[in-house]
């Protein structure tokens, strides 16, 4: 008995260490993100595009991705955001259909009265990622060129995703709806750079590897990287090193200037070989910077010695690339 209450204490006392590590870790890295926060001044978006008119809007939308890409006129959306109808835990996930869809109108549209997209792209087949366009592309007053949507690999998935979370479904109701609004839909996704107004885009993982079967849906996730002028941004989506992506990847994308980090700062993002090979000066989160996992935000920190900024906490975020070369960002966009 004395033996067993003897392991007890001693394993009691080691978690409790390891906690107050954590706990340690997590408040030095929140206060060196504070520090690094001050090389960027983030003054309130005004719409005045006193920085120029190539510029990526993160939207805030919780922890889900909706990012729009505008250049000289022209305008893509990258994810669309949480639904309203989250077949996961559905009563715990807020929607912002309704959000994102005021958005586009505020900012993207043309003389006609009509939003105009050259293209959507879903990264993946998760609802915080895609579940908005369902009721984005039905809308009449949103034109969409066409989109780019990677055919669903059933085989890929963790069995949750298929059945708890409704990944199927979720991208069945997105092809439906195009199909419905006679959009063209482009599943062999490019494989190299295009042009959007004055920014190069470029998508990587267009092609989801048989040898990532079972890692989950994140691993078809598809980054785009965009770049003006020698400066660049990659989105990466849901990409992890937990699935390879980042590995894979990494020495494909090269440096970038501003890094969307993947994966909302959950488990698997931002490991210290992806930070190193791509370099990123600044990051931004689609997420709470709180909710980070407290590894990423020392990698962030320590390895990339980075500011992060959190779309949540700033209620949007705005990054302009100028024509002499800056990355300017804005705040307070909705």
């Amino acid at each position: 008995m004395n033996k067993n209450r003897a392991v007890k204490k001693t394993a009691t006392w080691i978690i409790v260490g390891i906690m107050i590590s954590v706990f340690v870790l997590d408040i030095l890295t929140v206060v060196l993100c504070n520090i690094y926060q001050k090389r960027y001044d983030l003054p309130y978006e005004s719409f005045t595009y006193n920085y120029g008119d190539d510029r990526i809007h993160f939207l805030n939308t919780a922890n889900s991705d909706a990012i729009l890409i505008e250049s000289n006129g022209h305008f893509a959306l990258v994810d669309s955001g949480e639904g309203d109808n989250n077949p996961r835990r559905a009563m715990e996930y807020e929607g912002f259909e309704d959000e994102v869809r005021a958005y586009l109108k505020k900012v993207a549209t043309a003389s006609d009265g009509k939003v105009h997209l050259d293209f959507i792209l879903g990264t993946h087949c998760h609802y915080d990622h895609i579940g908005a366009f369902e009721s984005i592309i039905r809308d009449d007053d949103i034109i969409i060129e066409k989109a780019y949507f990677k055919e669903y690999t059933p085989w890929l998935v963790k069995g949750y995703e298929s059945g708890k979370w409704a990944n199927d479904v979720t991208y069945d109701e997105v092809i439906a709806a195009l199909a419905d609004r006679n959009i063209q839909r482009i599943s062999e996704l490019p494989t190299e750079q295009f042009t959007l107004g004055d920014f190069e885009i470029q998508f990587f993982n267009t092609v989801t590897s048989p040898d990532k079967a079972g890692e989950g849906e994140n691993a078809a996730s598809v980054g785009v990287k965009v770049t003006k002028n020698g400066k660049s941004a990659f989105l990466a989506a849901d990409i992890t090193q937990t699935t390879g992506l980042e590995k894979d990847l990494a020495p494909l994308i090269g440096d970038v200037e501003l890094l969307k980090i993947g994966h909302h700062g959950y488990f698997g993002s931002c490991s210290q070989r992806f930070l190193r090979a791509l370099k990123p000066e600044l990051c931004i989160v689609t997420n709470q910077l709180g909710k980070i996992y407290p590894n990423i935000k020392w990698n962030i920190t320590m390895v990339a010695h980075a500011p992060v900024y959190a779309t949540v906490d700033c209620d949007g975020i705005i990054a302009s690339f100028t024509d002499d070369g800056e990355i300017k960002l804005t705040t307070n966009i909705h």
